[in-house]
């Protein structure tokens, strides 16, 4: 199938609130994907307390951050599940639904739905940390930019399986080991000092050590500042936008 490229610069992003409305709808019925959408972070929220109580207001903010970036996996599976096993991805894309539109229509259907247990885990965070105004709209900008990134992230590697049993293990492993290991629910200053640039250029990590140091919790130089937040606008707009060429490129060459 090939789509009109007039049709697509013409009227970018046409259907995206249709489409993310029946997303929402479609992941509202989900009940059991929602209800373990936070076990990852609630098993190390408690080990935390248990083994670092002072750590959890730090922890938590982690936590934001990682279920915002998770939601990446979410697109994922839900965008290969909606091409190879229902086949409807054709069917959508040959609608009036352009596919910048699809693209994004997706991805917010699933934040609509899954980012009601981060708002209650945010209200926690401001009371357990103490955020002040500034730090808490930082940390939702930021979570805002970990989003983003993640869902453009998700869609582009959905376009590359072709078995949806292969994509488990691979967004699991891809999602959890670089939203857990690097200093996401921890520290920043606790990470190996040879590795923190490498650090600093992760979206995940970055965010979190930028609200770390705002919060007083790790101390960044200016210049780590600037690495970890020129990283993170780059990363995230860049992505972003070749989510979108990606979306236009994989229906226009059908």
């Amino acid at each position: 199938m090939r789509t009109s490229g007039v049709g697509v610069a013409g009227r970018p992003f046409r259907g995206l609130a249709a489409f993310l409305w029946t997303e929402a709808l479609v992941q509202a019925h989900e009940s059991l994907a929602m209800a373990t959408s936070m076990v990852v972070q609630g098993v190390l929220l408690v080990f935390v307390l248990i083994l670092d109580p002072s750590l959890l207001g730090v922890a938590l903010v982690g936590a934001i951050l990682f279920s915002m970036f998770a939601m990446g996996s979410r697109v994922l599976n839900e965008a290969a599940y909606i091409r190879i096993d229902h086949k409807a991805n054709d069917l959508y894309l040959a609608s009036p639904l352009s596919p910048e539109g699809y693209f994004l229509g997706l991805s917010g259907g699933i934040l609509t739905v899954y980012v009601a247990p981060v708002v209650v885990l945010g209200a926690i965070t401001v009371a357990v940390a103490h955020l002040s105004v500034g730090i808490g709209l930082l940390l939702l900008a930021l979570a805002a930019a970990v989003w983003l990134f993640s869902a453009s992230i998700g869609y582009v590697f959905s376009t590359f399986f072709r078995d949806n049993r292969a994509i488990w293990a691979y967004a699991s492993l891809f999602f959890n080991v670089f939203g857990v290991l690097p200093p996401v629910f921890y520290p920043f200053g606790l990470f190996p000092k040879p590795l923190d640039p490498v650090v600093l250029v992760m979206p995940p990590s970055a965010a979190a050590a930028l609200v770390q140091h705002a919060m007083g919790v790790t101390v960044l130089s200016d210049g780590q500042i600037l690495l970890a937040a020129a990283a993170l606008a780059v990363e995230t707009v860049g992505l972003f936008l070749f989510a979108v060429y990606w979306a236009r490129r994989t229906v226009q060459e059908r």
